[in-house]
């Protein structure tokens, strides 16, 4: 089982974000620290007796957290269910010279991978993302992060305005160059709600065209691989054996716990939701003793539906036997099979028999694919 800690808090808000961030002026750490682990110890009483496999702080900027309050979380959650011998606990970070000033401390916590968002090797395109970190300062928090953990990953976007294939194919060497084990590449994606969006709805920000963008995928792909950093997820490439195994738990749907404020969790079937707004968390662990919103038993039909939409991001694709077993349904209801031929015979999807993959070719259409192929739900 793994655990998902989500720390809401950043400097600032990035104009490309749509996750549960939010910037406050200040925040009474050991009141968060004492909110999260009894949110944990709630999560514990309902859910005993299975050792934790991995833990990710996510957030937000889970490296503006003190070392001690990421401590008191590991130890509560090792008191709580037991860590496996190989834990990954993971620590999403900025690249900045403050934070990577509490790598040390972090490592001591029990963090031992940390990923990175340095999102851009090139500066004009940082500042256009809205990072407030410069290319150096993201570097040497690079450098600091390979010295204090074993495992590093970092994130680049790309197909960013006027971004050619030469300009992406010269900073991603240079990205592999660095040496770590994993990266995240992300196309930049408008999502609704943010500053990115209005500026589109507004005419001043033109996305890159989807062919150029495809282009882009592609080239991403070929030179990975070429590096032995093959994709192993539609947007994440490791070196064998250095996959992020908590995020595999997500992909393969196995059970995870979340808390903090806006996370999420499923465990034995149910799906659990955490209050969002920070405020609104905390006050309700206080009156409750965990920051629930919602929790829910999930049917089958929609159990099944989740594990395809999330394994098929894969490049090892899904056991739909495994699936049908899981979610109590029968393996020809969890699919179309006259789009899965159709598809079949276009080069994007491929079916040995009850595995079912989506190839590199239908990768940057995954979304139009899972529309057509899941019939679950």
């Amino acid at each position: 089982m793994a655990l998902y800690v989500h720390w809401p808090f950043c400097v600032s808000k990035c104009p490309y974000c749509d996750f549960n961030s939010h910037v406050r002026a200040e925040i009474n750490e050991a009141a968060w620290r004492d909110a999260l682990i009894a949110d944990l110890a709630h999560e514990a009483a309902v859910a005993p007796g299975r050792p934790i496999t991995s833990i990710f702080f996510g957030g937000g900027t889970p490296s503006l957290m003190h070392p001690e309050t990421v401590a008191a979380v590991i130890a509560a959650a090792e008191g709580h269910w037991g860590l496996a011998d190989d834990v990954e606990i993971t620590l999403e970070a900025n690249p900045s010279s403050v934070e990577a000033a509490r790598f040390a401390g972090l490592a001591a916590a029990g963090v031992n991978r940390v990923s990175l968002g340095l999102q851009s090797l090139d500066d004009r395109m940082l500042h256009f993302l809205g990072r407030a970190h410069g290319v150096d300062e993201g570097l040497a928090a690079l450098e600091t992060a390979q010295r204090h953990f074993g495992r590093v990953s970092f994130d680049l976007i790309y197909a960013l305005p006027g971004q050619s294939e030469a300009a992406w194919e010269a900073e991603l060497a240079r990205a592999i160059g660095f040496g770590t084990g994993h990266l995240s590449l992300y196309q930049l994606t408008i999502e609704p709600g943010t500053r990115f969006a209005t500026l589109v709805e507004k005419g001043e920000l033109e996305p890159a065209d989807p062919d150029h963008g495809a282009t882009l995928f592609e080239l991403t792909r070929d030179v990975t691989a070429a590096a032995g950093i093959p994709a192993y997820e539609i947007s994440n490439h490791a070196r064998p054996g250095q996959e992020s195994r908590h995020n595999l738990t997500y992909w393969r749907y196995g059970d995870y716990l979340g808390v903090g404020p806006g996370a999420h969790g499923r465990r034995d079937g149910h799906a659990t939701f955490r209050r969002k707004k920070p405020e609104n968390w905390l006050a309700a662990v206080a009156r409750n003793g965990h920051g629930i919103e919602s929790e829910e038993a999930l049917p089958a039909a929609d159990r099944a539906m989740e594990a395809l939409l999330m394994g098929l991001r894969l490049a090892g694709g899904v056991d739909l036997d495994r699936i049908a077993r899981r979610s109590g349904l029968g393996a020809d209801a969890l699919v179309d099979e006259a789009a899965i031929g159709r598809l079949a015979k276009l080069g994007f999807i491929r079916r040995d028999a009850q595995r079912l993959t989506v190839t590199p070719q239908g990768m940057p259409l995954l979304d139009a694919i899972l529309g057509e192929v899941v019939a679950a739900g």
